[in-house]
C-alpha cells in the first residue's frame, strides 16, 4: 500500500512545488514507483515534469469532481517510475462546487472526494505525492484527508514561522475530524542562502521549534534549481551533478529510512 503525502504550507513561494517534482523525481531514481499529483490551479507541477498542459484531456480536476476515475487521469511522465496527474485551472472554482453540492446533496461530504479516488490505485505505488496550493481551502482539506503524512516546506528567511501556527491549526483540525492517523513526516528547509548568518539562524529558530521533525537535508537556494522546471525538468535530470541534485536524493534517502521501505 503506497504512502500519501502532502506538501503543504499556505504560504507561496517556499518551495513547495520545487519539493514535490524534486522530491518525486528523487525517490523514482532510487527505484520507487511514484505518482505526483498536482493540485494547485496554477499547474506548476504539472509542466516541471514535461507535460504539455494543452495535451491535456483529463485532470484531476475531472477526477475530484466525478467525471473520471484517477487511473483515465494519469500520466506516464518520460522518467522510469514516475508518473502523475496533472492540475487544471478549473480546480480555482472546485469550492464553490462543492459547497453548492454539500447544499443540494444529502450526504455530501467535500473533504473525502480525494481519498475515495486514492484507494482504487494505492497499491500501484510505493508514494504518492500530493502538491497543495499556497492556501487552506478545500483542496488541501482534501489532502490532508487523503495522506498518510504531510511533510512541510519552510524557506530559511526571516518571517519563516509566520503562518506556520495557523497551518498546524488546519493540520490539528484534520487529525480530529477527518484523518486521526494524519502525522507530519518531516519539516524541511528550503532556499538557504550560506552566504548570510540570517539563513542559519533561522535553521536553529526551525529546528528548535520543531526538534527531529526537520530533516536533515537543507535544500540550498540554487539558480539551476529554479531553471529546471521551465524546461520540464526535475534537477536530478536538468544537472545531476549539482547541490541540488544531491540535496533532494539525499531528502529522498531520509524519507524512505524514515518509513522503514
Amino acid at each position: 500500500m503506497g504512502k500519501v503525502i502532502s506538501l503543504v504550507n499556505q504560504k507561496g513561494g517556499v518551495g513547495k512545488t520545487t519539493t514535490s517534482i524534486n522530491l518525486s523525481a528523487s525517490l523514482a531514481v532510487l527505484g520507487k514507483r511514484v505518482l505526483l499529483i498536482d493540485l494547485d490551479p496554477q499547474g506548476n507541477t504539472t509542466t516541471g515534469v514535461g507535460i504539455n498542459k494543452g495535451e491535456i484531456n483529463k485532470s484531476i480536476y475531472e477526477v475530484l469532481v466525478g467525471d473520471c476515475n484517477l487511473e483515465e487521469a494519469i500520466i506516464r511522465t518520460k522518467y522510469k517510475n514516475l508518473y502523475v496527474v496533472p492540475a487544471s485551472i478549473y480546480l480555482a472554482g472546485l469550492g464553490n462546487e462543492f459547497s453548492e453540492k454539500t447544499r443540494i446533496e444529502t450526504g455530501f461530504k467535500k473533504g473525502e472526494q480525494l481519498k475515495k479516488c486514492l484507494e482504487i490505485i494505492r497499491e500501484d505505488f510505493d508514494y504518492v505525492i500530493l502538491d497543495c496550493p499556497p492556501s487552506l481551502d478545500v483542496i488541501t482539506i482534501n489532502a490532508l484527508t487523503a495522506s498518510n503524512s504531510v511533510i512541510i516546506p519552510v524557506q530559511c528567511e526571516f518571517f519563516a514561522l509566520e503562518g506556520i501556527t495557523q497551518l498546524l491549526r488546519t493540520i490539528r483540525h484534520a487529525q480530529e475530524t477527518l484523518n486521526p492517523t494524519l502525522d507530519i513526516e518531516g519539516v524541511l528547509l528550503t532556499m538557504l542562502d550560506s552566504r548570510t548568518n540570517l539563513g542559519f539562524e533561522v535553521v536553529e529558530d526551525i529546528r528548535s521549534y520543531f526538534k527531529e521533525k526537520v530533516y536533515n537535508t537543507i535544500i540550498p537556494r540554487l539558480v539551476r534549481l529554479t531553471e529546471a522546471p521551465s524546461h520540464g525538468e526535475p534537477i536530478i535530470v536538468y544537472d545531476p551533478k549539482s547541490r541540488g541534485s544531491e540535496a533532494y536524493l539525499n531528502l529522498a534517502k531520509e524519507v524512505i529510512e524514515r518509513n522503514g521501505n
